[in-house]
C-alpha cells in the first residue's frame, strides 16, 4: 500500500502541501497538480494510483477531469476521490455519478484522509471472487452461493444474493441507486430506481435484526455497506 502513488489536484497551494505532508508521513509518493491541464499530464506521464481531486479549479473543473479519466480506457480504472468545500448532497451524488470512488467535504483531518485513501486502494486492488466473504458473523461463499448468519443459512433470493455479494466486497462506500442497478442488474436492464429500494428492503429483512443496520441508507445519495455506525 506505501509503494502507491498520489495525485494531488488542487489550485491552492497551502492545501496541496498539507496534504503531501499527510500522505508522505503515511508512506506515500505525492506528485502536484494546480489544474486540469497539469493533472492530465502528470496522469499520462506517471499513472498514479489514485487522484484527489478538488471539485472547484481554474478552467476546466475536477468534476470534468473526473468525467474524461472516466471514459478513456487508459485512466478509467484510476480511483479517483473527490475534495469538495460543498456539503450538498447533489454535488456528492454527481461526483459519485460520474464514476468518483468517493468524496470528502473540506475541510478534513490528514487522519480522516488517509483512512478513506486506504479504503478506496484497497478496494481497487484485485478481488478474488472465489474467496468467501466474511463480516462479524455473516459469511458469503461465492463457489457455494451461500450465505450464513451465526453459523446458520440464510433464506435469501439471487437478487438480494448479487446485492449483498457487492456491498460485501465494496464496503464503506455510498453508491446511487443508479450505480447498483448497473453493477448488480447489469446496464442493459431496464429496471425503475425504486426496484433497488424493494430489494434493499427484503435484504435486511434477511439479515435479520443483528445485521441489518450493516445496510445503511444516506440521505440525498443512496444505500452504503459499513460496519461503522
Amino acid at each position: 500500500m506505501a509503494d502507491k502513488t498520489i495525485l494531488i489536484v488542487d489550485d491552492e497551494a497551502p492545501i496541496r502541501e498539507m496534504i503531501a505532508v499527510a500522505l508522505e508521513m503515511a508512506g506515500y509518493r505525492c506528485l502536484e497538480a494546480e489544474n486540469t491541464q497539469q493533472a492530465h499530464a502528470s496522469i499520462i506521464d506517471a499513472k498514479p494510483d489514485l487522484i484527489l481531486l478538488d471539485w472547484m479549479l481554474p478552467g476546466t473543473t475536477g468534476i470534468e477531469l473526473a468525467r474524461r479519466l472516466k471514459r478513456d480506457e487508459l485512466t478509467s480504472d484510476i480511483p479517483i476521490i473527490m475534495l469538495t468545500a460543498k456539503g450538498e448532497e447533489d454535488n456528492k451524488i454527481q461526483g459519485l455519478e460520474v464514476g468518483a470512488d468517493d468524496y470528502i467535504t473540506k475541510p478534513f483531518s490528514p487522519r480522516e484522509l488517509v483512512a478513506r485513501l486506504k479504503a478506496v486502494l484497497r478496494r481497487a486492488g484485485p478481488v478474488d471472487e472465489e474467496a468467501p466473504i466474511e463480516v462479524d458473523g455473516l459469511h458469503l461463499d461465492p463457489v457455494s452461493h451461500r450465505v450464513t448468519i451465526d453459523g446458520a443459512p440464510a433464506e435469501i433470493g439471487p437478487t438480494e444474493y448479487r446485492l449483498l455479494q457487492f456491498f460485501m466486497t465494496h464496503q464503506e462506500r455510498a453508491y446511487t441507486r443508479g450505480q447498483l442497478l448497473d453493477q448488480v442488474w447489469g446496464g442493459n436492464v431496464y429496471v425503475e430506481e425504486r426496484t433497488v429500494d424493494v430489494h434493499i428492503r427484503r435484504l435486511r429483512k434477511a439479515l435479520g435484526s443483528t445485521y441489518d443496520g450493516l445496510v445503511q441508507t444516506v440521505r440525498g445519495t443512496g444505500y452504503r455497506f459499513s460496519t461503522k455506525g
